[in-house]
């Protein structure tokens, strides 16, 4: 005897069979989409300060024409249409990847070509200028430098050390605000000094090559208009980080 199940029953089976089928096919799927786009599956960048050793080509300054503009990728830093080394570029992407400026505005000096980049928190680039630096070469400041008489500071001393420095606006000796990165060891970023005619450091900043860029005590200069228009005005209010790239020793002593 053929027995007939009610019309009712069949389809609820069905519908069942049907809803378990769509469950499990969505649960695979999603699980393995999952695991093929987890952000955390991407490695991280290493940080070029800890990995790296730039003094064999440290006296080569980079020579390059300006990069058109293109559309930024995640985890990297934007230059527009900005020249910059590669060593540069690969601080401020790793900066942006790591998050390392900790949601401040952050700048990056290339002591190498006698460059500062300014970038806001997102990393996107507010400006770029050449900078004077410490007539010494090398990446630390020497011992008791900051206690001594400027005048009586040798020139193999004077100079601009290397390092990650968390800066703020603050005034000088003369009351003036300059950026501080190392308030202990008088180290800061200012508006270009023009007290010594003789030095021609307005020349020297206009000047095509960084060959002639080392005149200061130890402090980076930058055009006038420069810290006005981009220093004062991105870090003025707030915290922010700047990163010198050293030019003789390993980047992870600096």
């Amino acid at each position: 005897m053929n027995v007939v199940y009610p019309l009712s029953t069949s389809l609820h089976s069905n519908s069942i069979g049907i809803t378990l089928c769509l469950c499990l096919g969505l649960l695979f799927s999603g699980c393995s989409q999952t695991l093929m786009t987890k952000g955390d599956d991407i490695p991280p960048i290493s940080n070029p300060m800890l990995n790296a050793n730039y003094s064999e080509d440290a006296e080569v300054p980079f020579v390059g024409a300006p990069k058109r503009a293109m559309g930024r990728a995640s985890r990297q830093a934007s230059f527009e249409s900005e020249s910059a080394s590669r060593r540069t570029r690969e601080m401020a992407d790793w900066v942006v990847s790591s998050k390392d400026n900790l949601n401040m505005p952050f700048a990056i000096v290339d002591k190498v070509n006698a460059q500062v980049y300014v970038f806001d928190v997102d990393g996107q680039l507010r400006g770029s200028a050449p900078v004077l630096l410490g007539l010494g070469k090398g990446d630390h400041v020497a011992p008791g430098t900051a206690n001594k008489p400027m005048s009586l500071i040798p020139p193999s001393q004077r100079t601009t050390p290397a390092g990650r420095f968390v800066s703020a606006m603050g005034p000088s000796l003369h009351g003036k605000e300059i950026l501080w990165l190392d308030y202990e060891n008088a180290i800061s970023m200012h508006p270009v000094a023009t007290s010594k005619p003789k030095e021609r450091r307005v020349e020297r900043l206009e000047s095509p090559t960084p060959l002639d860029n080392r005149i200061s005590f130890g402090c980076i200069n930058v055009p006038a208009k420069f810290f006005d228009n981009v220093i004062h005005s991105t870090f003025s209010g707030t915290s922010g980080i700047v990163y010198v790239l050293p030019e003789e020793k390993p980047v992870k002593e600096s």
